[in-house]
């Protein structure tokens, strides 16, 4: 059987609906239809292929906040067959150079001096360069396109172990995640996504743009979040944002802001979060504001995997949830020999389909070791399903510890933690005692203008969760450090001892 070829849903809807409005830059006010963006694509990779001389299997890697000239890149490299390699521009320099020297970038896309030595024959390109070659040139003859299970993207993982990965995503892994979140998101041709999640990340350049492209909607890209503006985003009946995607953390500086009005989010379908535990207690206040709350759970390695449905009733059963599995989706939660667990029992969570990556760049071992004989993607994290299929994310299974002889997933202290009123951030990890082999360590991020006394934190817990689960140190921080994508990078905590802000 021949090998398929890339699907290409903007030049679809160049066809289809060509005055229908595809892109704005938000920060330069640029607008294209699907006509004009599928040219600016078209134009991108005749200067991709005659100016830079790129070549399909070669890299072409960004260090550039969000802007639809990345997008255009993208779709560009994508047609030619060469692969886009968003770099988190946040990383230190050696993290940068690390990433670089591992992708072996033909091509850099940068929107700021460079500090960062660049590998072999790289060649650097200011955004803006690379930009007006773009609205110079005409457009090339188009080609036949790539095989869909070619890599098309590597997204380095955010790093919470510390150590980044390359995760390959090929085209058809984009098409079915951009199916995946399209059914359970409600996206249709009328849609307008707001993206404001960084697009080095499988948030902001997959789930955020992949959906409403493949339907014929709009995106709406925006260089960087910032809450004041999105609110007023939201609020803004000639932008009519129906989607917005972001972490639990993003949604509470939304809420905290004084520019916070849900009742003018009138054309708001649902706020979508993942990345981080998202408590119930905040899914209630958001829906007690009349805003849809769908959490959900996805991967670098699989794209989007879980959501909730957009009802208020089942949202406000299942709150705490992150949702039923994607259409495309096969999960399993199994035990550690890899047998299936019954429901309500927590196992880690296996999963197969279209969505899942190939492998990790350079690295065949890790890649052998992501999955089992028979396929399955091992992703690492425990879960429970129950009766009515709905999966509860329990933790990361390299994160629970045993506390004289029993099973603790941090992430269940946490959201007893969260759960007090004064408490904006909280982490937990296991670490060694003597009399229990292990217990938790619990840091605190207060909210501002908030007083806690560590001292009152155990009775707190206890209220809440078993005595063996109660951390036995409590330390109040002024921040935790995460990645990018909002998830806490615990191999830090575990060098952490006593942050300024006080212990018990």
């Amino acid at each position: 059987m021949p090998a398929s070829t890339m699907p290409d849903p903007v030049a679809f809807h160049a066809g289809a609906r060509p005055d229908r409005l595809a892109c704005v830059d938000l920060a330069s006010g640029r607008r294209w239809t699907y006509r004009a963006f599928d040219e600016a694509i078209q134009n991108a990779v005749g200067v991709l292929e005659t100016r830079y001389g790129v070549e399909p299997g070669q890299r072409i890697a960004t260090l550039a906040r969000n802007s639809a000239d990345l997008l255009i890149l993208q779709q560009a490299a994508m047609r030619l067959g060469a692969v886009f390699v968003p770099v988190n521009w946040r990383l230190a320099g050696a993290e940068r150079r690390a990433i670089l020297a591992d992708c072996d970038p033909a091509l850099l896309l940068h929107d700021a001096a460079l500090e960062t030595a660049l590998p072999g024959r790289c060649i650097p390109v200011d955004v803006a360069a690379f930009a007006a070659a773009v609205g110079a040139r005409a457009p090339v003859p188009r080609r036949p396109m790539p095989v869909e299970d070619a890599p098309s993207i590597i997204l380095y993982t955010s790093g919470t172990s510390g150590q980044p990965k390359g995760v390959i995503v090929t085209e058809r892994n984009a098409f079915a995640s951009a199916v995946n979140f399209g059914v359970l998101g409600r996206v249709g041709n009328s849609s307008i996504f707001l993206c404001d999640m960084p697009m080095f990340h499988i948030i902001g350049l997959i789930t955020s743009l992949r959906p409403p492209l493949l339907q014929g909607g709009t995106v709406l890209i925006s260089p960087g979040f910032d809450a004041g503006v999105t609110n007023r985003r939201l609020a803004d009946p000639t932008l009519g944002v129906t989607h917005y995607f972001c972490v639990p953390q993003m949604a509470r500086m939304l809420r905290d802001h004084p520019d916070f009005t849900p009742s003018r989010w009138t054309s708001l379908t649902a706020i979508f979060t993942g990345g981080a535990p998202n408590p119930a207690a905040d899914v209630h206040g958001w829906l007690a504001r009349g805003v849809l709350m769908a959490d959900g759970f996805g991967m670098t390695e699989a794209g989007t995997v879980l959501g909730m449905p957009v009802e208020a009733d089942r949202i406000a059963d299942k709150a705490g949830s992150a949702g039923l599995a994607a259409p495309t989706i096969s999960l399993r939660i199994v035990d550690e020999h890899g047998r299936d667990v019954a429901a309500g029992e927590p196992g880690e969570m296996w999963l197969s389909g279209p969505s899942i990556t190939s492998g990790y760049w350079n690295r065949p071992e890790e890649t052998a070791r992501a999955f089992t004989t028979d396929g399955w993607f091992r992703t690492g994290d425990v879960a429970r399903r129950d009766e009515e299929g709905f999966i509860t994310l329990v933790d990361r299974r390299k994160d629970m510890f045993i506390s004289g002889g029993e099973n603790v997933y941090p992430v269940e202290i946490e959201t007893a933690l969260l759960d007090h009123p004064d408490i904006a951030e909280a982490a937990v990890i296991g670490v060694a005692d003597a009399r229990w082999g292990e217990v938790g360590r619990a840091f605190v991020v207060v909210k501002a203008g908030c007083v806690v006394d560590p001292a009152d934190l155990a009775s707190h817990c206890r209220a809440r969760i078993a005595r063996y689960k109660v951390p036995k140190e409590f330390l109040l921080t002024d921040a935790l450090p995460r990645t990018a994508s909002g998830k806490i990078q615990k191999y830090i905590l575990r060098n952490w001892t006593a942050p300024a802000g006080g212990q018990a």
